[in-house]
């Protein structure tokens, strides 16, 4: 017999049905609860509520336990690659050989971006920043591309979720050679994904450019560690955006725009605005640590503890070997990646951090690897953007095909109540 919950308001008991996850969440199903009672709940910032039923993401902030479709991150980023493992996450199953050379073959089919785009990226000065030029620059393609997807279709799908793995990287990195003044690179057919991100963003047309193999490493590493994380805020807005049947590319330019909140994929930005103080203000990292251990200061320590993994993020202990690899591959002298070092190593071992749990998490090594690439800080809520990309299409065509309601959430009304109109010399 299934379990229900029991809800009485005024002596009138309501009877809610209980569902339960593959990995034994529970939660009460209030979908009906207005029709049957009049009422509605309450939960600012929907903490407390499931907006939606996913086979994409689980995520365990108690445990640290990520998983893309049932397997582990461990294992995804110890042994798969960003394109394999993004079509795991759009499609639902890891692909055969045959099918990533075709998924591969036909992101390569997609890479060129209509000329006219740069009309609209010329439109933008220089100080713009990134973020939001990718929004515009990433809403625009809806523009060159009018026809809607048929999400029932499936060749048609395939091929708007190849068109935008493969358009869209090109003008994350456009973002930053408008910032620099360089001429806007193109993707290169005989190369990987990552590979070509790297020469994108830094090949110049003055001198031959190789990438290193360690640096790609690390960035597949770190766009698979970013691929879904369930239903944040930027996820969230895909799919309620997507809920009035807006198009894939409409839908991520909105998922853009959240993912640029400071709260959202700013915080990697954040970790390196604090650390560049720490730099401006000597240098002294005891000093800082002494300053977040005190509860009469304001000052947060950016980069440490995470809000969802209460316990450890296991992205972190990933990524801290590939910055390790990084930075002793790269030898880059750096006070500022001295300063993080500093922290780090003293943050691991500190009473007051370890007792809390305060380790420093996946946005505090992404933070150090792009400052060692020579990635500008305002560039790497874009480089989270691309790595989240296969995870908002798999949100927004797992909505569609599940065929959800548009999103409408309800309110409680605070302001006045039914007031007379008077003129305006009766005021």
């Amino acid at each position: 017999m299934s379990k229900t919950a029991i809800l009485e308001i005024d002596s009138e008991k309501f009877e809610l049905p209980i569902i339960k996850g593959s990995e034994n969440e529970v939660a009460i199903d209030i979908s009906k609860l207005r029709d049957l009672s009049g009422v509605i709940t309450l939960d600012p910032g929907y903490k407390n509520s499931g907006s939606c039923t996913s086979e994409i993401t689980f995520l365990d902030g108690e445990l640290g336990i990520l998983r893309y479709r049932g397997y582990s991150i461990e294992d995804l980023a110890g042994k798969g690659h960003f394109l394999e493992v993004s079509y795991l996450v759009i499609f639902g199953e890891l692909p055969t050989a045959a099918q990533l050379e075709h998924f591969e073959t036909n992101i390569r089919k997609y890479t060129l971006v209509n000329e006219e785009m740069k009309n609209i990226i010329d439109g933008f000065p220089k100080t713009a920043h990134p973020m939001g030029v990718l929004a515009a620059l990433t809403s625009a393609l809806t523009a060159f591309n009018p026809k809607s997807v048929n999400v029932e279709n499936e060749k048609e799908m395939y091929e708007a979720v190849c068109k935008t793995m493969g358009k869209f990287l090109v003008i994350a990195t456009w973002t930053y050679r408008k910032t620099m003044g360089y001429p806007l690179n193109y993707y290169d057919n005989t190369k990987g994904y990552v590979e070509n991100f790297m020469r994108l963003m830094f090949e110049l047309p003055t001198e031959p450019y190789k990438a290193n193999q360690v640096v790609i490493d690390a960035l597949d590493k770190l766009f698979i560690l970013h691929a879904d994380h369930e239903q944040n805020c930027s996820t969230s807005t895909v799919r309620m955006v997507g809920s009035s049947h807006a198009g894939l590319f409409a839908s991520i330019s909105a998922g853009v725009s959240a993912l640029w909140g400071p709260l959202h994929g700013g915080a990697n930005q954040a970790v390196l605005e604090m650390l560049e103080e720490i730099h401006r203000t000597g240098g002294d990292a005891d000093k800082y640590l002494d300053k977040a251990k005190d509860k009469n200061d304001p000052f947060r320590l950016m980069g440490f503890g995470h809000r969802v993994y209460k316990n450890f993020d296991p992205r972190a202990k990933i990524i801290k070997k590939a910055a390790d690899e990084v930075l002793a591959t790269l030898g880059v002298d750096d006070p500022i990646l001295a300063i993080a070092k500093k922290l780090e190593e003293s943050a691991l071992v500190d009473e007051y951090f370890v007792s809390r749990k305060l380790y420093p998490n996946v946005d505090f090594y992404s933070g150090i690897i792009y400052r060692a690439l020579g990635i500008p800080t305002d560039m790497f809520t874009v480089m989270f953007a691309i790595g989240r990309l296969p995870g908002w299409i798999a949100q927004w065509k797992e909505m569609r095909e599940n065929k959800e309601p548009i999103g409408r959430p309800r309110q409680i009304y605070t302001g006045h109540p039914l007031r007379d109109f008077k003129t305006s010399d009766k005021r």
